[in-house]
């Protein structure tokens, strides 16, 4: 079975460059590529981390798509490369520090809590977004975040909405504010980010119900806002 392989060296000319290799039929993503790196080529480098579906640290894309590459089993002519968007640090490894910052500009933590006990019924509300795993694939596929970098992108916003809805946040209004610019109404509801998601977790309507929030809380979505009558008076 053959597969490619998109390669990067930041300090060799070119780049970037496809490589294919002959692997075993039947592996997983993760097993052929650990198959090339003991068997065909050492320098290939990658990240992983559980095997299992659970840190996410795997993901890249195959044939245009985002996958867990621990999961995702090998079929023959597959192109695999580093997530897209994301600067790559070296081949199928990208840097994710600025998606983790993005965290902190969301305010997707709880700002002011109060002590309240919580039941299983508040821990199933938001339990759905909780089982982020970090993955990325959100951040790869959306066509947002490849227009403008400092959009706060599916997975912060989502999990802004993890902490909005938290019974014991006492500053929603805030969490509202910080997904104000760059947020809420940037994303363009496409719905890339739901389709990759290996977690089952729907960003594109969380992000709604935040714009919802923000109306509750009296803003309004700038571009329609902003769209005007066209000259017609009603």
């Amino acid at each position: 079975m053959k597969i490619k392989i998109k390669r990067y060296h930041p300090k060799k000319e070119p780049k970037s460059i496809w490589m294919e290799y002959d692997i075993l039929d039947g592996l997983t993503l993760l097993e052929a590529l650990e198959y090339i790196k003991t068997n065909i080529d050492p320098t290939l480098t990658y990240s992983k981390g559980c095997r299992s579906g659970v840190c996410g640290s795997c993901a890249v894309v195959v044939n245009e798509k985002e996958e867990l590459a621990c999961e995702y089993k090998v079929r023959e002519d597959d192109k695999i490369e580093a997530l897209k968007i994301l600067e790559t640090i070296r081949d199928l490894v990208v840097d994710i520090d600025d998606s983790l910052d993005r965290l902190k500009k969301a305010k997707a933590y709880l700002s002011r809590p109060n002590i309240l006990p919580l039941n299983k019924e508040d821990e199933k509300l938001n339990q759905k977004q909780s089982d982020c795993i970090l993955c990325n694939s959100c951040y790869s596929s959306c066509p947002v975040f490849e227009a403008n970098q400092n959009f706060l992108g599916p997975f912060a916003l989502s999990r802004n909405y993890r902490y909005l809805i938290d019974k014991r946040e006492n500053s929603k209004k805030e969490k509202i504010e910080a997904v104000l610019e760059n947020g809420i109404w940037d994303c363009t509801l496409c719905g890339n980010c739901t389709e990759v998601c290996p977690q089952g977790i729907d960003p594109k309507s969380d992000i709604l119900m935040l714009q919802s929030w923000a109306t509750k809380f009296g803003y309004q979505n700038p571009n329609i806002a902003n769209f005007g009558s066209f000259g017609l008076d009603f």
